[in-house]
């Protein structure tokens, strides 16, 4: 199943005094960007971030699960805790780099 429009609009509505947030559909599901950066995957209507070190005692009590067929376990981040995810997206914003623009083939 899909993530629904409706689920992605609340996902951004829960990152409210969070600034620079968009999201990007990709393959049926959704990128959540914070400056450009990808900080939430959210596939099947559930909010995942990445396994990093720097997340993870704030993580410790989160489930785990697979976003996607053939991709690393990530966290499920509780959107509804609001408190958590502001933590969780200021780090995951600042350790994350800038995605390099792909050059256009010719």
């Amino acid at each position: 199943m899909a993530t629904s429009q409706e689920y992605i609009e609340f996902v951004c509505e829960q990152l409210v005094g969070i600034e620079n947030v968009r999201y990007k559909k990709m393959f049926g599901e959704y990128m959540v960007y914070v400056n450009d950066k990808p900080v939430l995957l959210v596939c099947d209507n559930t909010v995942y971030v990445k396994k990093l070190p720097e997340i993870e005692e704030l993580m410790s009590g989160a489930e785990c699960g697979v976003p996607y067929d053939s991709a690393k376990e990530h966290y499920i981040l509780d959107i509804e805790d609001r408190e958590l995810t502001a933590k969780a997206v200021e780090i995951l914003e600042r350790i994350t780099p800038v995605p390099k623009k792909k050059a256009k083939k010719k």
